[in-house]
């Protein structure tokens, strides 16, 4: 049985209804045109060679172009769109921000360099900020002028955010902040960071935590590069050694930065999942594609196996729709923490297992780390330039795809204890 698609048809249809082409209203429409003839129209140019490039893996691609872009999707109002009018965005709807996310990852568009700004930070702040904090920083995510990471893994506490040890105290007027984060993307590129930190003196767990704004461009901050199995370095350690921010750049109350902190990984896992999965069928259909070209779709047990990838991206996709649908009917957080949990364990193990389907598509050539001959591209390797190509980068890299944003093991936790209410993991 063939289960080829292409990423238009797997953007077209969904399981809940929501946002498929069939169900949208004309106004819907109307936005869907807007969006895809404004990229046909820029994708040119300056910027044609940006198509597929940058993501996670592959940050370091054409980083300052990218950038650019996303200036020029700023200046043409698409970025923030689900913020309200009066803080820059256009108020779009739940399935009109699905539609531009699906006609972006369809198109090939770049990589967003500003995702942790516009999709993490920006919704907390307007969730849980001050007005004078959203005038302060909303217009610089939106303008693509200010770029921001995310404090919160220590090498102590992994993906355990309730046990973080990084500290800050208030010095006067300021913040001072000692300890370090891990696994901080782009930290070395970015203007700001937002900051988990214990602010009450003997607190434990998720009591005493508070949410910091800080900049990072301070004598108080060290950054240093972590170098990946791909070779690349968009992680990073980051040490704090005094650094200082200002007393008013604390998000909610200080000592309730657990709940803020929580609403972050929810937005996290929030509309923008709907292009990853486009993104990640466009990986699975190139794929299906060297199959084919290699004759390892020959082999029953290969060809059942990108069947049934096909099938989880569907999976992938119902869940995701109906997470959203729900986040927007305000269910309760314990059910929002466990559809998010499920959500991240659901595309990080499906992810993870194409980079091995990959490998056993490639065969022994997946363990030949060169570019092709004549350095000219292929379905192989698009980037020529690079040691490795685009599969060895997806299976190294999807490695960690069950660690970063939350590890496996804590995401059945998160499942376990606070949604079905079990007996706590012995400690």
């Amino acid at each position: 049985m063939s289960a080829i698609q292409t990423p238009d048809s797997a953007a077209g249809a969904d399981a809940s209804g929501t946002a498929a082409p069939g169900t949208e209203n004309a106004a819907d429409q109307e936005f869907r045109t807007e969006v895809r003839e404004w990229l046909a129209e820029n994708l040119n140019g300056q910027f044609r060679e940006l198509r597929g490039l940058g993501g996670p893996g592959s940050e370091h691609e054409a980083f300052d172009e990218r950038l650019e872009w996303d200036r020029h999707l700023a200046a043409a109002g698409l970025t923030c769109l689900g913020w309200p009018v009066e803080y820059g965005g256009r108020a779009a709807t739940l399935r009109q921000q699905v539609i531009f996310h699906e006609e972006y990852a369809s198109a090939n568009a770049p990589a967003r360099v500003s995702h942790l700004g516009e999709e993490l930070l920006g919704p907390t702040l307007l969730a849980f900020g001050t007005e004078e904090q959203k005038q302060r920083f909303l217009p610089g995510i939106r303008s693509v002028t200010e770029l921001w990471c995310q404090g919160y893994s220590e090498p102590g506490a992994g993906s355990d955010l309730a046990n973080v040890s990084t500290s800050a105290r208030l010095d006067g007027d300021e913040w001072s902040i000692n300890g370090q984060k891990i696994w901080t993307s782009l930290a070395h590129l970015s203007d700001w960071c937002f900051v988990i930190a214990r602010t009450e003196p003997g607190s434990t767990r998720h009591h005493g935590l508070s949410y910091l704004l800080v900049p990072m461009k301070q004598p108080g901050i060290e950054v240093r590069p972590i170098i990946q199995l791909t070779g690349t370095a968009e992680f990073n350690e980051v040490f704090f050694d005094n650094a200082r921010t200002a007393a008013d750049l604390v998000v909610g109350e200080p000592g309730a930065g657990w709940r803020v902190a929580m609403g972050t990984l929810t937005f996290e896992r929030g509309i923008s999942t709907v292009g990853q999965q486009i993104r990640f069928a466009r990986e699975l259909s190139n794929l299906e594609a060297v199959a084919k070209a290699n004759g390892a779709l020959a082999d029953p047990a290969l060809a059942e196996r990108i069947d049934q990838a096909w099938v989880g991206l569907r999976v992938l996709r119902a869940h995701a729709l109906r997470t959203l649908e729900s986040a927007h009917q305000n269910v309760d957080a314990r059910t929002a923490a466990g559809q998010a949990s499920v959500s991240k364990l659901l595309w990080a193990n499906w992810h993870r297992g194409l980079g091995e389907l990959a490998m056993d598509v490639l065969g022994a050539e997946g363990l030949i780390a060169r570019p092709p001959v004549g350095g000219t591209g292929s379905a192989l390797d698009p980037h020529p330039a690079d040691d490795l190509n685009q599969w060895q980068r997806l299976y190294l890299f999807t490695r960690a795809d069950t660690i970063y944003g939350g590890s496996n093991e804590v995401q059945r936790n998160i499942i376990s204890e606070r949604v079905l209410g079990l007996p706590r993991e012995a400690r």
